[in-house]
């Protein structure tokens, strides 16, 4: 069965990336937020970005228009009900997405394919609250998800070959490369970056080298697009330890051990870009 109709549960970015993904693939949405203010936030930031696309040559007009059309906003579970497939990209705690899946089995019809935005929790966990274990499994984009080629598939123990190859499917439908990765945590991508991502914080705890020479060394030593400092300020510094936490509870390895300066970051409140400082000053740029 293709997927035609998908529900997105969140209203930060991913959910309005994941949203453009996938109507502008030719596939309806409907973008649920717990308040209605914060869906209709997220139709209108889609529409910006379709209009900018226009205006950049990237993307015909009437082609903007019609994916804007296939987007429906929502402050209501009940209007997933009729979804092929619902992502959930709420913030990454285990026990509100357990309760999440708890409540979208008793509404979602018995075929529809739950499925997790997690970068890094035990999506088995979520699957075991619902009554189709079967049926739920991780689809994570990464961010920007219109920019960004790859998902990861995630497969958990309960989940079956059917539920895989749609999520697959859908994945590919929206023009994406999908790779499938077991239920661990980190999964692929997250588990060999956030090693590397940790140790640049402890490189400049220790005194190694400045931030920007850090930095700029990894940018022209490497070829990366982005130094690991300005990464972590971009995925978000509160992000980043909830995800070194899940790693190193499950691994138990001392690479996952974030790092103190990255725990008292957070605790200042300077989480990246989204509050305006982290390792940068956003307010100054």
């Amino acid at each position: 069965m293709a997927i035609a109709r998908i529900g997105i549960i969140g209203s930060g970015i991913m959910g309005s990336g994941i949203a453009e993904v996938a109507a502008t693939s030719g596939i309806e949405v409907v973008l649920r937020s717990r308040q209605r203010a914060s869906a209709d936030a997220m139709v209108a930031a889609l529409e910006k970005s379709l209009n900018r696309q226009v205006e950049k040559g990237r993307r015909q007009a009437d082609d903007a228009a019609a994916a804007l059309a296939r987007v429906t906003a929502t402050d209501s579970l009940a209007a997933l009900a009729d979804c092929d497939l619902v992502i959930e990209s709420v913030v990454e705690d285990l026990d509100v997405k357990k309760a999440l899946f708890a409540e979208l089995d008793g509404i979602c019809a018995p075929g529809t394919i739950l499925a997790t935005n997690t970068s890094t929790l035990p999506v088995v966990e979520m699957a075991m609250t619902t009554e189709r274990p079967d049926r739920v499994c991780g689809v994570h984009f990464f961010n920007p998800a219109p920019a960004m080629s790859l998902v990861e598939i995630v497969r958990p123990l309960t989940a079956s070959d059917d539920t895989i190859a749609q999520a697959r499917a859908f994945a590919e439908a929206c023009g994406k490369d999908a790779v499938e990765v077991k239920d661990r945590a980190g999964f692929i991508v997250n588990a060999l970056l956030f090693p590397y991502l940790n140790n640049a914080v402890r490189m400049l705890e220790s005194g190694t080298a400045s931030r920007d020479d850090i930095d700029t060394a990894m940018k022209g030593g490497c070829n990366f697009p982005m130094g690991p400092l300005a990464l972590l300020d971009l995925v978000g510094l509160d992000t980043s330890l909830a995800i070194l936490d899940a790693l190193y509870d499950e691994f138990r390895d001392p690479n996952y051990a974030a790092m103190p300066l990255l725990r008292r970051m957070v605790t200042a409140g300077h989480l990246g870009r989204k509050s305006g400082r982290g390792f940068y000053d956003y307010a100054t740029r």
